[in-house]
């Protein structure tokens, strides 16, 4: 470990540090594996060399802060940690042009299949993305991470996802809480997602000012999406109106992605899938893209995978039975006492 103080002059120290020194707190919670300790007008650091770096490098830009504006509070010393990690993963980003992001604790976010890598490619270049696949296929995942990677690099000024609540039907009405309490359960899916990869305190925030808007499709009605990556997940349960009403909210400098799993259709019978429709009329259209994922692209538990091939079996047995009957030519009835 090395050791480093910094004279704090011309500073009133109840301002800098803090009530109970909260703040030099902050910073020091912000870095488990070295110690920061406040002895009078002196701060005390000690940990590995580049952690050492970071920390100075905060400090001085409070100290910059304080001499300009005449106080640091909580929210300064977040401000500046938040700006200081986002430093720190820009340059990992450049060290590694395949990484989509580094998650909350970390982990790398990265396209794991050759499909994942061209959804991430189709992203890139186009405005409108269908990405169709079984469960598993890290279609929802891959998603919100470009939606988050777009967010930091300041492509977008916020983030738009929804789902249609076609499960819960005429029950949803029943069930208990607010309008949030009942919907929230289907949307949980995408609350994982980002808590994997935001910060928990960024996390709040992006939701508090609506950041980020995590919504039932039926919110999207009337609204002009605009500098804003917008996902629409789970598109095989929208009827062909409401995926219509959907596709046409799209704004000047939008992201929209539309995920689905046509074997997963959970609409009523003889209900047709929006998210079929669309795909027989927008194919040719350009600046589209497509992205089909397969079973071999499953990146879940390895059943998963092979629950996806057999249920394809099954499917592709049905159709043929259903095919050899529809051919199968009609035998006339018998007249009575032949």
């Amino acid at each position: 470990m090395v050791e480093k103080v910094i004279t704090l002059e011309n500073v009133s120290l109840v301002e800098f540090l803090g009530p109970d020194n909260q703040n030099i707190r902050q910073l020091a919670a912000a870095f488990p594996g070295s110690k920061v300790v406040s002895r009078g007008n002196e701060i005390k650091i000690q940990g590995q060399p580049a952690v050492i770096n970071r920390i100075n490098e905060i400090l001085s830009a409070l100290i910059e802060h304080y001499h300009e504006y005449g106080t640091i509070t909580d929210k300064t010393v977040s401000q500046y940690l938040s700006s200081a990690n986002e430093e720190v993963e820009e340059a990992r980003m450049a060290a590694a042009p395949d990484v989509i992001l580094f998650g909350a604790k970390g982990g790398v976010i990265k396209a794991r299949t050759a499909n994942q890598q061209r959804l991430v490619d189709a992203v890139m270049k186009n405005d409108l993305v269908f990405a169709l696949g079984p469960a598993g296929t890290g279609k929802t995942y891959i998603s919100v991470a470009l939606a988050v990677r777009a967010l930091k690099n300041k492509e977008v000024k916020k983030i738009i996802i929804s789902r249609p609540v076609v499960e819960a039907g005429e029950s949803l009405g029943f069930l208990p809480g607010d309008m949030k309490e009942k919907v929230d359960p289907y949307l949980r899916p995408i609350y994982d997602a980002l808590e994997d990869m935001l910060p928990p305190e960024k996390f709040k925030f992006y939701m508090e000012n609506k950041t980020i808007e995590i919504a039932p499709l039926a919110y999207m009605r009337g609204r002009t999406l605009n500098h804003a990556f917008v996902l629409l997940d789970e598109a095989q349960n929208t009827t062909p109106s409401q995926l219509k009403m959907f596709l046409t909210r799209m704004g000047p400098h939008a992201k929209v992605m539309v995920n689905g799993d046509r074997s997963q259709i959970d609409l009523p019978t003889k209900q047709k899938s929006g998210l079929n429709q669309a795909l027989d009329i927008l194919r040719d259209v350009p600046g589209i893209g497509f992205i089909e994922m397969t079973a071999d692209d499953v990146v879940r538990h390895r059943l998963v995978k092979e629950i996806v091939l057999a249920y394809d079996q099954f499917d592709t047995e049905q159709e043929q039975e259903r095919a050899d009957q529809a051919n199968r030519p009609v035998r006339p009835a018998q007249r009575r006492g032949e």
